[in-house]
């Protein structure tokens, strides 16, 4: 059974900046979610679109924010359970709290921190008739390992920034590819569409716009598509179909555990500490909601500290704790103790 002190739900932005701000605090974290990576909709849905209203930051990509917030915590050692989503909570009478997977991993846990998002992501299927029958035998929502299609052929359907993305780290990877989007514009990065136009000039990808995948045929695993493109229909040999049409979000089995909800997000106590109904609970970034909500990225950045001073504050009964700046204290496991800090600052005057 893992152990932690905060189990954060969700490992997109908010909950991994809840890492740190635990992390100063000297609490430990780990974090479930249901993707196969860290991100969330960052990762998943546009890592190389540009965010213009984090502080510090005129613009950064999406990718890359995940990628810092990753770095920043790094020194607090949280631990991921990736790719399994929370199941069942069951509360303990001491307060603390079992949480479950859909693959069995237990979770013990004082306080748990609710940070996923918009909910847990579900890909979003194509209509093809018996679909589900080739999930895993060929059909791959997501590219959990790009090791798995090597020397292979493979069909990427979509036409967003994971599409294209996709498609130009496997262009090295696959023996063929062929991305198919049923129109010629994409919504991608336009760097992106760039790339795969020269893959494209150089005979490593094959693209088929207006086109749609239409049928897969196969007795035992994937073994070709039926393409639609303009009215015409060919078939197209492949090991592999990998739709990236998007996620779909959903509270999931989060909305079974006697949680207030309102209009599929979690109400929380906005004048205090973003908890729930159920003491111990939280919910932070765009799950929950109060009045006045707003679901940007700085705002579960707020969310995310004031949750885990009130943790503190419940796990260290009558423990005062005195704020310090990070310019100040430092960070341990950075070069962050007082007395370096206080060099780089006359330093800095000198």
């Amino acid at each position: 059974m893992i152990t932690t002190d905060i189990l954060i739900i969700g490992a997109g932005p908010t909950g991994l900046f809840a890492v740190f701000e635990a992390g100063l605090l000297k609490l430990k974290c780990h974090i479930i979610d249901g993707l196969p990576q860290p991100g969330g909709q960052l990762t998943e849905l546009y890592p190389k679109k540009p965010i213009f209203d984090i502080p510090g930051y005129p613009s950064v990509l999406a990718g890359d924010l995940v990628d810092n917030l990753m770095e920043q915590i790094k020194q607090f050692q949280p631990g991921f359970t990736l790719n399994e989503k929370a199941e069942t909570i069951k509360k303990l009478e001491d307060g603390t709290f079992i949480v479950t997977t859909n693959k069995g991993t237990e979770h013990h846990a004082k306080a748990i921190a609710i940070a996923g998002g918009l909910g847990s992501f579900e890909p979003r299927k194509p209509l093809i008739e018996d679909i589900e029958f080739y999930e895993d035998k060929g059909v791959e929502y997501f590219v959990k390992d790009p090791e798995l299609f090597r020397d292979k052929k493979i069909v990427i359907a979509g036409g967003g920034d994971s599409a294209l993305d996709w498609s130009i780290f496997l262009a090295d990877v696959a023996s063929h590819v062929t991305l198919i989007h049923r129109r010629n514009e994409f919504r991608g990065a336009l760097d992106s569409v760039e790339k795969v136009q020269e893959l494209k000039k150089a005979g490593k990808i094959q693209l088929i716009t207006p086109a749609e995948v239409t049928g897969i045929h196969g007795a035992e695993k994937v073994e070709a598509l039926d393409v639609e493109i303009d009215g015409a229909h060919q078939r197209i040999e492949t090991d592999y179909f990998i739709p990236l049409f998007g996620l779909t979000p959903k509270l999931g089995a989060i909305a079974n555990w006697g949680l207030e909800i309102e209009k599929n997000a979690i109400k929380v106590n906005n004048a205090l500490d973003y908890q729930t109904n159920v003491e111990g609970i939280y919910a932070i970034g765009d799950i929950n909601t109060y009045p006045g909500k707003l679901k940007l990225i700085l705002c579960g950045f707020h969310e995310a500290t004031l949750m885990c001073q009130s943790v503190y504050n419940k796990l260290n009964p009558g423990k005062k704790y005195v704020l310090k700046y990070t310019t100040v204290s430092g960070v341990d496991g950075f070069d962050g103790t007082r007395k370096e800090a206080e060099k780089q600052v006359v330093k800095a005057i000198e």
